[in-house]
């Protein structure tokens, strides 16, 4: 309000008890104080009493006679906040309260002046002045957050940007850094450091990612597997320190000493080995990495499901059946909680029941790898057989002889040459019969790659198919990791759960499969071959030209699988390439705000700016040739 209206207000001087002050509808506030901005009113008034009296006149009645009540022109907000240490029984009802009653004025004006003739600080001079309470007055967050109405989270995070640097609040003050960009900043208390990121990160790129990725080089995030496994406590124990973003909405931060997490990181993943091997196995090793080159060249032995008793068999069909009942009755789904808490204790009941192991001469031959996976938990994968613990072949017995030996008694064998001809004779019979039995044929198929696919064998079949399958982790690391790759190994585990441990017993299985049964088994293992790896050496036009028609005919939408981002593809392309990329997946104008970035600021904007797009490179479109 105006310096003559407050001078002549302030000698009317009333107190009021508060239960008689009521919402004047002449308050021109239309939209209500936040329930936050009443807590801070409150805590405020709390510890510094009111620094601002309410504006009142006295509410007549239908005669004009006065009510005994006050009509609140201007200060609802102190007015609420007062009732609300009322329901915090800090004070009583009847509490008195120092108003201002100006009956000269109109009450419109009033309010238009308290709400509109009044400049907010800037939120930097609350900043330093929270740091300035800290510092000098010594009071704590919580004593700080108690007094204004805040959390204490809250004024730590003042606190943080109230000890930026001077130069950087300058020019926050001054509209030349955003708060985003301040708040960056305060992940060290490093002036120099600070200030000599702002200056050396070019305009286009100061957002906060960029600026928190140069002030935190050589550290490790707190989402970093390694991280998640060994855990803040564990770590800080161990006398590291973190660098904690408070300004994060998910409360992340830095790992200070990369030395340190890693050596804790192999002394936990130790420990899980330990529990490994006390399994039995002959050899268990335990690196943060799993080993995809020593593991391809192993043999691998799965768990078998325990055969059922009598008993067990009976109980899995009643849980199965009550399990399919319950579905049946929300086939809709929204299962109530009851029910659904039902359907969870079944299925628990029905994964007891439905227990794998592996058999005990496995075990004692076989090891495992103890690794981390990309969520931070620890990945065992069992049943890996080195050559050098094969056991030896078995010799066949001598009385399963070449039907061409001599026997005992009998007469001499025949000659190499002989026994050639008739069994080619014997090969083209049945190449004719099998073409002529296609049911048969698909079986042998099956069969043979089978082998091949589980057993790293092919002997056991006379057809001369021998599967290849392209070691992929050799030209991309981490990429067991990935969508597609998790699914090929789950569902390879799944079937070589089901197949037979001796491959003389395989021909039965596969011909005891159902038809989709089977096509399911071809399908994975011709899968397995598949070979779209484009390098120097060992790429055809016309094989990238088949994988193409074959990515036509699966549908095969890359954008599910792969998405690029600075560590992926844009920080190893030129600078051009990630130029031409964002102006084809975004917009020229994006291009063109990234054109004077340095490679890796160019490479972290490019991701960002790409994100959900369904971006490509040519190399991984559907149809490339």
């Amino acid at each position: 309000m105006s310096n003559r209206l407050a001078k002549d207000a302030s000698k009317d001087i009333v107190f009021v008890p508060l239960c008689r002050l009521k919402k004047s509808p002449k308050n021109v506030r239309k939209v209500p104080h936040t329930k936050a901005d009443i807590k801070a009113f409150a805590a405020s008034i709390a510890a510094l009493g009111m620094l601002q009296y309410p504006v009142v006149e006295p509410e007549l009645g239908p005669r004009g006679k006065p009510t005994g009540n006050y009509l609140v022109n201007a200060g609802e907000g102190r007015r609420l906040a007062q009732l609300l240490r009322v329901k915090r029984k800090e004070i009583k009802p009847d509490e008195p309260i120092r108003c201002i009653l100006d009956t000269e004025h109109s009450a419109t004006e009033i309010s238009l002046a308290e709400n509109a003739i009044r400049s907010d600080m800037h939120p930097c001079d609350q900043y330093e002045a929270f740091a300035k309470l800290h510092g000098e007055e010594g009071q704590s967050a919580e004593d700080i957050a108690a007094r204004f109405g805040v959390t204490a989270t809250v004024v730590r995070q003042r606190l943080k940007l109230g000890a930026v640097s001077p130069k950087l609040r300058a020019l926050y003050r001054k509209g030349e850094m955003n708060l985003d960009q301040l708040s960056a900043f305060a992940i060290t208390e490093d002036h120099e450091r600070q200030e000599r990121v702002w200056k050396e990160l070019p305009a286009f790129n100061r957002r906060r990612e960029s600026i928190l990725h140069a002030l935190s080089e050589g550290q490790v995030r707190s989402d970093d597997r390694r991280a998640v496994f060994v855990g803040s406590k564990a770590y800080e124990e161990a006398g590291g320190s973190i660098i904690r973003d408070l300004f994060d909405a998910d409360g992340s931060g830095f790992f200070a000493d990369a030395e340190l997490l890693n050596g804790l990181v192999r002394e936990k993943l130790q420990r899980h080995a330990d529990k490994v091997a006390a399994e039995g196995w002959r050899w268990v090793v335990a690196e943060p990495e799993f080993d995809h080159e020593a593991s391809a060249a192993m043999r691998r032995v799965y768990a078998k499901p325990v055969p059922l008793s009598k008993t067990e068999r009976q109980r899995l069909r009643k849980l199965e059946t009550r399990y399919d009942a319950l579905c049946d009755k929300y086939p809709h789904g929204d299962v109530p909680a009851g029910d659904a808490a039902k359907l969870g204790r079944i299925e628990a009941a029905i994964e007891a029941l439905r227990r794998e192991e592996y058999k005990a001469r496995d075990v004692a031959l076989a090891g495992a790898f103890v690794s981390l996976a990309g969520d931070g938990s620890v990945r065992v994968e069992r049943g890996f057989v080195r050559a050098e613990d094969e056991p030896e072949s078995k010799t066949k017995a001598k009385d399963q002889k070449n039907p061409s030996a001599k026997d005992a008694d009998g007469p001499a064998p025949l000659s190499e040459k002989l026994v050639a001809e008739l069994t080619a004779y014997r090969t083209s019979a049945l190449r004719n019969e099998l073409a002529q039995h296609p049911a048969t044929a698909l079986i042998a198929l099956v069969h043979a790659l089978a082998l091949a696919t589980f057993f790293e064998r092919s002997e056991g079949s006379c057809l001369e198919i021998t599967p290849k399958s392209a070691w992929l982790s050799g030209h991309a690391p981490g990429i067991d990791e990935s969508v597609a790759e998790k699914q090929i190994a789950e569902r390879h585990a799944s079937w070589a759960k089901r197949l037979p441990q001796k491959p003389e017993t395989l021909w039965t299985f596969i011909h005891g499969l159902s038809e989709d049964e089977r096509s399911g088994l071809l399908a994975h293992c011709v899968s397995l071959t598949v070979n779209a790896i484009r390098t120097p050496r060992q790429s055809t036009d016309e094989s990238e030209a088949h994988a193409a028609i074959l990515a036509r005919e699966v549908g095969l939408d890359m954008a599910t699988y792969w998405q690029p981002t600075a560590t992926s593809y844009f920080g190893r392309v030129s600078k051009d390439r990630i130029i031409e990329a964002v102006r084809d997946g975004a917009s020229k104008q994006a291009a063109d705000n990234i054109v004077r970035l340095k490679k890796p600021a160019m490479a972290e904007a490019a991701e960002t700016a790409l994100a959900g797009k369904g971006w490509l490179p040519a190399v991984l479109a559907a149809n490339a040739a």
